[in-house]
């Protein structure tokens, strides 16, 4: 999705997972420039072709289309060799050899400070400045405290780690006890290396979002008490997500499923204030977090200032497939409720809610009407289902 050129250097950020790239966006504006956005490689390169005020490509190296990042990258300093490159992933680290020219590489999770600095450094010093909105005392502890989900998460990562370790000590000596031939145990250490290293990708992806989300959620909020309950939430809806996909074998889901995962736990007076209409589609796993994570700010939004805020409020979720035009149209009404009007500011809430529609290459509608706030969806069936469904 292009933007209307400003005076500001543009950045284009290519990114396939949401979270990930409104955090990106975060950066470039806090860097001082004006970000532009990509889903994927085909997507960025039809941007630059409509377009001659990019300063720098800030891509993720994995994701699916056409092509990778390397490969997008190397399109780029090939056609375009005045716009800088900066490459970032969680599972590939590229040598010299196999990056354009002067272009620079981190590992994810971000260092946003650094990457701020990196980005002024190859484009300019930016328009703006981020400036400490409390000071401090030298000895005074800046740590903000972990939630409970956030230790959680820690712990297991550091078990998770440890059992790695242990697994593959383990899995050696069993090899060589039960007498399997040199061949059979290097064909086993193979697979055992690719298992563990998608385990490490998605470990690293995971910690990532959770950083993204904890940035985000602090970014925008009143009071620390605030902030730590919106990233609570926003954790929770990322596990309940997680939880569906482990059931399934991280390969797709059911759409019904996913929808009652995220509302269920804001159904609190169990009358089923939430109601669905649709035909069950089995969507892809990215699919799935993209909507869990969506609809746990339209929960949350609809509890908060919406229909559910009133005890007479409901939500009625439908959805069609347009079989000729092969796109499916999602609706969420609410009714009941008290007199809705636009936000007054663009929370982080509202940037993930509008996000959606370009995450899976459709259009999103917010309407404010009397009756009650509507949202809309409307997305190709290729972005949504799974390819075996």
């Amino acid at each position: 999705m292009s933007m209307p050129p400003t005076s500001l250097p543009n950045v284009l950020v290519v990114e396939d997972e949401m979270i990930l790239r409104m955090r990106a966006v975060d950066i470039v504006e806090d860097a001082g420039f004006c970000p532009v956005q990509a889903v994927n490689a085909d997507e960025a390169i039809a941007i630059l072709e409509s377009r001659s005020d990019i300063s720098l490509l800030f891509s993720d190296i994995q994701m699916p289309g056409t092509m990778d990042g390397l490969k997008l990258a190397h399109a780029v300093h090939d056609r375009w060799p005045a716009i800088k490159i900066v490459l970032v992933s969680g599972q590939v680290k590229p040598s010299e050899n196999e990056t354009p020219a002067d272009s620079r590489f981190f590992r994810k999770p971000l260092a946003v400070d650094e990457m701020i600095s990196q980005l002024q450094t190859m484009i300019g010093a930016g328009a703006l400045k981020i400036l400490p909105t409390t000071t401090t005392d030298p000895g005074e502890n800046l740590e903000v405290s972990r939630s409970p989900q956030e230790s959680v998460l820690a712990a297991e990562n550091d078990n998770l780690r440890l059992l790695l370790e242990q697994a593959d000590t383990d899995a050696k000596v069993l090899l060589a006890q039960a007498g399997i031939e040199a061949h059979e145990r290097e064909a086993a250490d193979k697979l055992q290396k690719l298992i563990l290293g998608e385990l490490h990708h998605r470990i690293k992806n995971t910690l990532a979002t959770v950083s993204a989300i904890a940035a985000q959620s602090f970014r925008t909020a009143i009071s620390l008490e605030h902030g730590q309950k919106a990233m609570d939430g926003r954790l929770l809806a990322l596990g309940r997500a997680h939880d569906l996909l482990i059931q399934v074998s991280w390969s797709n889901a059911s759409l019904t499923h996913t929808l009652s995962g995220a509302t269920d736990p804001f159904d609190s007076q169990g009358g089923r204030r939430f109601h669905f209409n649709g035909p069950d589609l089995r969507i892809t796993s990215g699919a799935v977090i993209a909507l869990a994570m969506t609809f746990n700010e339209l929960c949350t939004n609809t509890t908060k200032f919406g229909a559910l805020s009133s005890s007479s409020g409901h939500v009625e979720i439908a959805w069609t497939v347009d079989e000729i035009e092969q796109r499916l149209r999602l609706k969420w009404s609410e009714s009941g409720g008290p007199a809705v009007a636009p936000p007054t500011r663009r929370s982080y809430g509202t940037r993930m809610i509008e996000s959606l529609g370009q995450q899976l290459n459709g259009q999103v509608r917010l309407a404010y009407e009397p009756s009650g706030f509507v949202y809309q969806l409307d997305v190709p069936l290729r972005s949504v289902m799974a390819s075996n469904a």
